[in-house]
């Protein structure tokens, strides 16, 4: 029975979950052999083995196993959120030879954002557009607090129902490290809104999830309206729900009849805008593979204002609220102030480390919170701390113009015909604007897998990047390139870990002296003008050591 007082006041703030609220979920009947097909073409790219039957096996198995995961997640009092690479590497790959899982783990974020789609259709519940227009029309501000492995798909694929536009905050586990019925996921959302979990109806379809969340957080209603999880949840809950409604219409009138108005200010809407390389019981490998950076050395920069500032525009929008929040100029300035401190912050991690030391590398919410976000309000902060990897992906997308170096797109042509893996090792603010800047180049079939820095946790010259790349290739290090323009980043590293040949390129981020002096001293093997150049290299080299 519906608790009619729990919902008689309009709430200061609505937040909705995604799967079984904004939309109904539906099973595609081939969804996991089309699956298991896209993870072979995956593998084919490093001309690794790829038996699909073996790859829908591990899948299956690593799906199975998840959803038990998440049952017990349920159980918890303050569960937090998988990692990406932790998900395809410890759930759905983890049946597969080394080399395979070390490449999907490092394309991980990719993967469960084609897994969302691959495996499910969306289809936008009744009444969802009604319930916004209420919303809107009595200046109630919504969000939404999802758990999910690929908030970016979930992003997406509002967009495409064009409800881009119609949040202030998105929240998703996989973004903010928390899972529901974690309160802090509820509470997080809540402040970003300017508002208190105690004036906001939280809505999901879950007992163990989201109601036992809304409890937790101490919202002025929990509903539920009900979908195909709602009535037979994994295990006895005793927490139950103001309200229970078939389907979000029974929620927009509800919404529509509260008594009241509001009294916090409509929260701006998102804006719409244009180990080892071996592990034990691994044959050694005997083939090489080539391993490349990419800024520099792939792609030539150069610094593109007018995105920045269309950037900046859409992230001071975002931004935007009661309180006084940076503008486009503001925001550029937060922006300089934020790479400064992550200069610093490079320089210092370096400091007094040798060869083989670790590195970390930043993470997009103590970029985007921290740095950026320093002095700013509470709510401000909350946007960004639950925003920050769409944030990141889209500064790293704006922050300069790409063009292709001379002679790139031969060269992997070379190495696929030769059937020598490419894997991009790359320090990055965004793995993310990475892949759709090779894509854009048309070259993404070529490249097997992105190792990154921001998505592995660590930076060149840390030797970990270089492992995870040559365990993905299944390559021996003595057999390897690696092409980049860092003496001290990518030769370093490659040095480290005993790469044969470590190849530097003009006209990168590395003036000519400082690449002859790193040739002088060994750390580099050779130097070359373009990528023409490097492939005249690998020309001469008998054909194992390719």
């Amino acid at each position: 029975m519906n608790n009619e007082h729990a919902l008689r006041n309009v709430p200061d703030a609505l937040l909705l979950d995604f799967g079984g609220v904004v939309f109904e979920t539906r099973k595609h009947p081939d969804g996991r052999d089309r699956m298991a097909a896209s993870l072979a073409a995956r593998l084919e790219r490093a001309h690794l083995p790829a038996d699909r039957t073996d790859l829908r096996r591990s899948l299956d198995a690593g799906l199975t196993a998840l959803k038990h995961w998440k049952h017990a997640q349920s159980r918890r009092l303050a569960p937090t959120e998988m990692g990406p690479r932790e998900v395809v590497a410890d759930f759905l790959a983890a049946d597969l030879p080394a080399p395979a899982r070390a490449l999907l783990t490092a394309e991980a974020s990719d993967v469960l954002a084609e897994l969302n789609t691959t495996l499910s259709a969306h289809d936008l519940r009744p009444g969802i557009r009604e319930l916004l227009d209420i919303a809107d029309a009595r200046g109630i501000p919504v969000g939404i607090v999802s758990n999910a492995h690929s908030g970016r798909s979930h992003r997406r694929i509002l967009a495409d129902h064009g409800l881009e536009g119609r949040f202030g905050i998105q929240c998703y586990s996989d973004e903010v490290g928390l899972r529901k019925p974690h309160p802090g996921i509820i509470e997080l959302a809540a402040r970003g809104l300017g508002v208190e979990p105690a004036r906001c109806w939280y809505v999901g379809d879950t007992q163990d999830r989201d109601v036992v969340a809304g409890r937790r957080a101490g919202v002025a209603a929990v509903v539920l309206t009900r979908s195909h999880h709602t009535d037979e949840p994994p295990f006895a809950v005793a927490d139950t729900a103001d309200a229970v409604f078939d389907t979000p219409e029974g929620l927009a009138r509800a919404l529509r009849t509260a008594q009241g108005t509001t009294t916090t200010a409509p929260s701006p809407r998102a804006p719409a805008v244009p180990g080892s390389a071996r592990e034990p019981g691994v044959v050694d490998p005997v083939r090489g593979a080539l391993l490349i950076d990419h800024g520099g050395v792939i792609s030539a920069s150069a610094a593109d204002p007018q995105a920045m500032d269309r950037f900046a525009g859409w992230l001071a929008d975002l931004l935007a609220g009661t309180e006084a929040g940076p503008d486009t100029a503001g925001v550029l300035t937060r922006v300089e102030a934020a790479r400064s401190v992550y200069r610093d912050f490079k320089r210092d991690a370096r400091t007094g480390s040798g060869p083989g030391a670790g590195i970390p590398e930043v993470d997009a919410p103590t970029f985007w919170r921290d740095w950026f976000g320093a002095g700013l309000s509470g709510r401000q902060r909350a946007v960004l701390t639950a925003e920050a990897h769409d944030v990141m992906a889209r500064y790293g997308a704006a922050k300069s113009r790409r063009e292709l170096r001379t002679g790139v797109a031969a060269l992997l042509e070379a190495c696929a015909a030769a059937g020598r893996p490419v894997v991009v090792v790359s320090n990055t603010v965004s793995g993310r604007a990475v892949r759709a800047v090779c894509a854009e180049h048309g070259i993404d079939h070529l490249i097997a897998a992105y190792v990154c820095s921001d998505e592995a946790g660590a930076r060149k010259p840390d030797p970990a990047l270089v492992r995870e790349a040559l365990s993905i290739a299944a390559a021996d290090p003595g057999l390897s390139w690696f092409y980049g323009d860092k003496p001290q980043n990518d030769a370093v590293a490659a040095h480290t870990c005993g790469i044969g040949r470590r190849v530097l390129v003009r006209g990168g981020s590395t003036a000519d002296p400082a690449l002859e002096a790193a040739l002088a001293e060994g750390l580099v093997t050779d130097v070359v003008d373009d990528a023409d150049g490097l492939a005249r290299l690998m020309g001469a080299v008998p054909a194992l050591a390719r």
